[in-house]
Parts: structure tokens; C-alpha cells; sequence
């Protein structure tokens, strides 16, 4: 695996730039190795490609402190990031399903970890522990022939930002068994005796065998990338008001809402919104057949099965689904 370096800078790039570079190295490095780059950036909230940002993010409180948020290409929840917290970026060839690369990805996290003598490990789902305590949590998608994982490395972090810019659910709180963003994470710092600046060193040395030095005219063309996901459309999302929603969480694949537009008792559109991962494009393989469906359990749950929305979302059966939409 090779590690990709920027060309020196006085600058903090915000957080499109960085999600743009993955899309970069996806598309212009060869294919034949897996890359990895680290970042930071200044106080930002990231939320998932799905998600409803007014039920995630609390936007007064981040116009109020300074603290950016952006929407990222990624399922999965939404994660508070600061100058003291590491971005991991990894990038490889295939494309194997979310759960293989996750697995993947997650136990070589793990076990960077495990070297520096801590008691890590991954778990099902996308989240890396030290002694049962969330220290990484991360995201996938694809591009073509390409998957792409992302997340966090909580060296050290703002907890009252952090607790008070995401705004998680009273269901996905109590479905992990806990009472507060605080309570279910931990840092590196409470167990390392390094800087971040070392253990960034040792993640380089300790990962990557290789490296490529990127020019200017790279960082040119991740700008360029990069500008889309500035756009507000992007950023506040495609939610519609006033069309029937529907909550739900599904042990295993994650926090739905589902916004149902109807027209003559048929289903005229459908959203669906949440934390939950990606594994194929969820409009034209899965949304879309639903158009012009009666409203009805039988009728969507006979049209869902034979579409297999396991193979879109992982965990998400025929029948779940129509629960969630009914």
C-alpha cells in the first residue's frame, strides 16, 4: 500500500478537498496497489450521503461556534472532526461488497492498533474499539472498479462540540445501549504516550510500504473536483416536506426515515434517509421500481422481493423495508 503526500502547504484545506483527492486517487492511480492518506481539518460535522441534515447536525450551534458541515458520498451516520482528530482515507481496487471491505479495512485498523500494545478490535458493523469504547467509525462507497473507506482516528477532540454539534436520535442512542454522543467513545490520547504527530508516523511506516509525492497541478485538479460539494443543493439534500414519513431502525443495517409521496393511493415517489451503506445506486435499482405502485403492504412487499434490497443495503430485507415504508 502506498501513501500519498501533498505538496507542502501553509493552509488547512477544508474537508471537500480531501473528499475530492479520494475520488482523484480513484479514478487516476493505477489500479495495481491500495493507497492511504491522513488529514485534518478545522472544527467540521460530516454527514452521510442519506441522512437529513436538520435531524443530524445542530446548525444554530455550528454557525454560532464556527464549525463548517459538509455532506459526504458515503452512507452511514454523522461524525465531528477537529485538528485533533486524523482522517483516515484508503482507497483500493474491486469491488467487493461492503461488508468484505469493511472487514478488510477494519481489522488492518485494528490491528495497527493492537502493535502499539492496546486493546482494539473491529466490530460488525464499521466502528474500531479500545476496551469496548468507539475510538474509529468509518464510512464506504464505491466509484467504478474503485472502493473508497473513510473515518475517524480520535487522537484527541473537542467532546463539547462534538456533543453538542451532532444531534443523533433517541433511537439509535438506545439501541446502543447508551445515553449520550460522550459516553460511548474514547481517545488515543488516554492510552498512547505519543503525539499525534508520532502516531501519524507510525501509521505511515507501520501501513504503507511505498509512496507518491502529488504535484500542484494535482492539488489544481482536486480543487476542481472538489467544488460540487460546496453546493447547497448537496449539502441540505433532496428531503421533501410534507409527504407522509415513516421512522424506523433495523437491527443490523442501521436508522431509516422514508418520505412517501402518493398520488390516487398509488406511490408517486419515494425517499429513503438514514445511516445505513451502500452496496449499488439506491434510485434506479431499487426506488424507482416503486413508482406507480399501490399503497399497499402486498403490493410493495410483492414488487421489493424479487429487487433483493439485501444486495442495495446490507441487512435490509423485502420485509423490513415494507415495514418501514407502510
Amino acid at each position: 500500500m502506498k501513501h500519498i503526500y501533498l505538496p507542502p502547504s501553509d493552509i488547512t484545506r477544508k474537508l471537500p478537498f480531501h473528499l475530492a483527492m479520494e475520488e482523484y486517487v480513484a479514478r487516476q492511480l493505477p489500479p495495481d496497489d491500495a493507497y492511504f492518506f491522513m488529514w485534518r481539518v478545522n472544527p467540521t460535522v460530516i454527514f452521510g450521503r442519506n441522512q437529513i441534515i436538520d435531524n443530524e447536525v445542530n446548525l444554530e450551534y455550528c454557525s454560532e461556534n464556527g464549525i463548517e458541515y459538509y455532506r459526504r458520498k458515503s452512507g452511514g451516520g454523522c461524525v465531528f472532526a477537529d485538528m485533533s482528530n486524523i482522517m483516515f482515507s484508503y482507497i483500493e481496487a474491486g469491488n467487493d461488497t461492503v461488508t468484505t471491505t469493511f472487514s478488510r479495512y477494519t481489522s488492518m485498523i485494528a490491528a495497527l492498533l493492537r502493535s502499539l500494545g492496546l486493546d482494539a478490535s473491529d466490530n460488525s458493523r464499521n466502528d474500531i474499539l479500545i476496551s469496548g469504547q468507539k475510538v474509529s467509525g468509518n464510512a464506504f462507497y464505491h466509484l467504478p472498479g474503485r472502493s473508497i473507506v473513510h473515518g475517524t482516528m480520535l487522537y484527541d477532540t473537542d467532546m463539547a462540540h462534538m456533543a453538542a454539534a451532532i444531534t443523533p436520535s433517541a433511537a439509535k442512542l438506545k439501541a446502543k445501549g447508551v445515553e449520550s454522543v460522550r459516553s460511548r467513545i474514547t481517545t488515543l490520547s488516554r492510552h498512547i504516550d505519543m503525539t499525534i504527530e508520532q502516531f501519524m508516523e507510525y501509521t505511515r511506516t507501520h501501513l504503507c510500504s511505498g509512496e507518491i509525492h502529488f504535484t500542484d497541478n494535482d492539488v489544481r485538479a482536486i480543487e476542481e473536483l472538489s467544488q460540487p460539494y460546496y453546493e447547497k443543493s448537496w449539502i441540505l439534500g433532496r428531503h421533501k416536506h410534507g409527504a407522509l414519513t415513516r421512522k424506523k431502525r433495523i437491527e443490523g443495517a442501521g436508522e431509516f426515515e422514508a418520505t412517501v409521496e402518493l398520488q390516487s393511493g398509488c406511490i408517486k415517489s419515494v425517499n429513503l434517509a438514514g445511516d445505513f451503506f451502500l452496496c449499488a445506486d439506491i434510485d434506479s435499482m431499487l426506488l424507482e421500481k416503486l413508482r406507480g405502485v399501490p399503497y399497499s403492504a402486498e403490493a410493495i412487499r410483492s414488487t421489493l422481493v424479487p429487487l433483493h434490497p439485501e444486495r442495495i443495503i446490507p441487512g435490509l430485507s423485502a420485509e423490513s423495508l415494507t415495514e418501514i415504508l407502510i
